[in-house]
């Protein structure tokens, strides 16, 4: 069963309403994956949490190359890992790699983003992930 989008979610995406769909996408994802993933929302960005963060969205820019009307997945795991598709990976603390990719279109969240968004989960559960949850 899928939770309904919150107004505070649909608010967060007033400054960019063309990267609705896509975080829609992302979202829906996640939760048929793990429905017990906590979602808050802050000005700056979205988390997705079990024990510990695991990953993130915002209007972040990460690369210069990133274009204007976007949306920030982020995520976190124990190594910094290269591929193309991610702009900028940074360690955020000592073996905590926030890594994070540029997303224009719902396409974008296809099954290597969200195979790396399972590894961080996983990772998240097994290592203590990012950030304590409240």
């Amino acid at each position: 069963m899928t939770r309904e989008l919150t107004a505070d979610e649909l608010l967060f995406f007033d400054p960019m309403p063309g990267m609705l769909p896509a975080y829609q996408v992302l979202r829906r994802r996640l939760l048929d994956a793990h429905p017990e993933v906590g979602i808050r929302v802050t000005k700056t960005q979205i988390s997705f949490r079990s024990r510990y963060i695991f990953a993130m969205v915002s209007f972040l820019r990460p690369a210069a190359g990133c274009p204007r009307e976007h949306l920030t997945v982020s995520f976190g795991l124990g190594y910094p890992k290269a591929a193309p598709r991610i702009a900028a990976a940074v360690e955020a603390a000592p073996n905590r790699w926030t890594h994070h990719v540029c997303v224009t279109c719902p396409g974008d969240v296809d099954g290597e983003l969200m195979g790396w968004i399972e590894e961080a989960y996983q990772f998240c559960l097994a290592k203590g992930g990012r950030g304590r949850q409240k």
